[in-house]
């Protein structure tokens, strides 16, 4: 059995968001599969999807410090500077860290380990609602 869906996310402000439940919210079908995976693809090319730990609250506040370090906004060798200082960072921290993530499903829920959480990553100081698609396949 296959499943497609597109999920709007609400907007959030820059940084790492655990968004794990909002996808389980959207995904009332997910109970149904006995056995299966899903993909899980963001539409934007400013923001990226990673797993990681889904208790401490700093581990999201480090990544962002991390990141921002990692890639600095104004930089003098960007060329691309159409729509602000946090664009082109945006972009290759989403490259860095990926457009997708997949995830095994095991009696209607997700296979997580136990500190494992969806992340989406807001590279944008105001990048708005953001869109996943998750293709879920299995039985």
């Amino acid at each position: 059995m296959w499943l497609q869906k597109e999920i709007r996310l609400k907007p959030r402000q820059r940084g790492f968001h655990l968004i794990t439940d909002e996808i389980v919210r959207e995904l009332p079908e997910l109970k149904t599969f006995r056995v299966g995976m899903m993909q899980l693809f963001i539409k934007h090319t400013s923001a990226s999807l990673t797993i990681n730990e889904n208790a401490d609250p700093t581990v999201r506040q480090d990544f962002e410090s991390y990141f921002n370090r990692a890639v600095p906004e104004n930089e003098p060798y960007y060329r691309h500077l159409d729509e602000g200082s946090d664009d082109m960072p945006a972009h290759l921290k989403s490259s860095l860290l990926g457009s997708s993530v997949s995830l095994p499903i095991t009696d209607g829920r997700f296979n997580l380990g136990t500190w494992q959480g969806i992340y989406l990553c807001e590279h944008r100081n105001h990048g708005g609602v953001r869109k996943v698609v998750a293709t879920i396949w299995g039985e």
